[in-house]
């Protein structure tokens, strides 16, 4: 017993005279490590744990140093945690995080226009607002749209197109015009004809005049103020016209467009299909203006289907043209909308019809 007293003694004594040979430096940082190890310790924690503080201060002590005093000093970590204590910031660091499969999120702001277009017109379907965002810069596919509108319980609009008559319109459309005459009654019962023409080519539109007693002189005469209208290019390229067999389409109308080479077809009797681009023309016109304005007047009306045909030629989406305007066919398209940005609406006809402009 007195022999382990006095060897534990000799021990003590030997390593009081060894730290008596180290530099006061490395016994304050041995203090400090020991003190901070002891703090941690005392924390009221079940199991006391390491902050990044705590790592931060350890790391720094530890590499102030020498080896052979670390292995001497009795530490609560291991140089095996330390290493771990670096792997984890620098795993978080290049770790990216997983990307879900499938498509990614659709922008809120599509979702809150779409829904903003479907709810201020209520006569267009998925694939009208689909051309009017392409129109406002959003390079989306159809079927978003539809799939945006089924989500919030919005039914598209059913698309009705004589396909068969269509596509042979398509294939001759380039040089094909049409010619139709229709009808509004003013508020005061009368009856005014409109008549228009309509190129297949590009669906432009130009309104040849409006009257009340419709005659085979005024026609002829609005046939040849068309024709002074266009450019002799444009003049040379029309091959058809499409007209029906009323009887204010005479001999003399033919002979306007016969004498700039154009050849004449008259529709069959009762098939009003054989002149569909007109007639689908027609019923827009009423659907979306003349159907709610109450027209007063010969001057009036003519106001309106110029407006209106302003509206078709400059801004009105087609399908055929690619979801483009008449005018905009060979206009650059307008810079890709990936973020919000800032929509105009400018009202037409007291706010009956909206077209909508990406703000710059």
């Amino acid at each position: 017993m007195t022999f382990c007293l006095v060897y534990r003694f000799g021990c003590l004594l030997l390593g009081w005279l060894r730290l008596l040979a180290r530099s006061s430096a490395a016994k304050n940082v041995e203090i400090l490590m020991l003190r901070h190890q002891l703090a941690v310790l005392q924390r009221s924690n079940p199991k006391p744990a390491f902050t990044r503080g705590d790592r931060a201060v350890l790391a720094a002590l530890l590499r102030l140093l020498t080896k052979r005093h670390r292995s001497a000093l009795k530490l609560l970590v291991t140089p095996r945690i330390v290493l771990r204590w670096h792997a984890r910031p620098a795993a978080k660091k290049w770790t990216y995080p997983r990307r879900r499969p499938g498509r990614p999120a659709k922008p809120e702001a599509l979702r809150a226009l779409v829904l903003r277009l479907a709810r201020e017109n209520d006569g267009w379907g998925y694939r009208r607002i689909h051309g009017e965002l392409l129109n406002l810069g959003w390079k989306v596919a159809a079927s978003t749209v539809w799939e945006i509108l089924q989500q919030a319980d919005i039914d598209p609009v059913p698309q009705r197109a004589d396909r068969s008559w269509g596509r042979f319109l398509k294939a001759q459309a380039q040089g094909v015009l049409s010619v139709d005459v229709f009808h509004v009654d003013t508020v005061f019962l009368r009856r005014l004809f409109v008549l228009f023409f309509i190129e297949h080519g590009t669906r432009r539109v130009h309104i040849a005049g409006v009257t009340r007693h419709i005659t085979a002189a005024w026609a002829t005469q609005c046939a040849r103020t068309l024709l002074m209208s266009l450019d002799g290019t444009r003049t040379a390229d029309i091959r058809y016209l499409i007209r029906d067999t009323a009887g204010y389409f005479t001999k003399g109308f033919d002979a306007v467009f016969t004498a700039v080479g154009t050849r004449v077809v008259p529709i069959l009797p009762g098939v009003p299909r054989m002149n569909a681009m007109a007639e689908r023309w027609v019923g827009s016109c009423r659907r979306e203006v003349t159907d709610h304005v109450l027209i007063t007047g010969e001057r009036h009306l003519r106001l309106v289907v110029g407006e209106y045909a302003a509206h078709h030629n400059e801004h009105r989406p087609h399908r055929s043209l690619g979801q483009r305007c008449p005018d905009g066919v060979g206009a650059p398209e307008p810079a890709a909308v990936d973020a919000p940005s800032r929509i105009l609406r400018r009202d037409r006809f007291g706010g009956l019809i909206h077209e909508y402009e990406q703000v710059a």
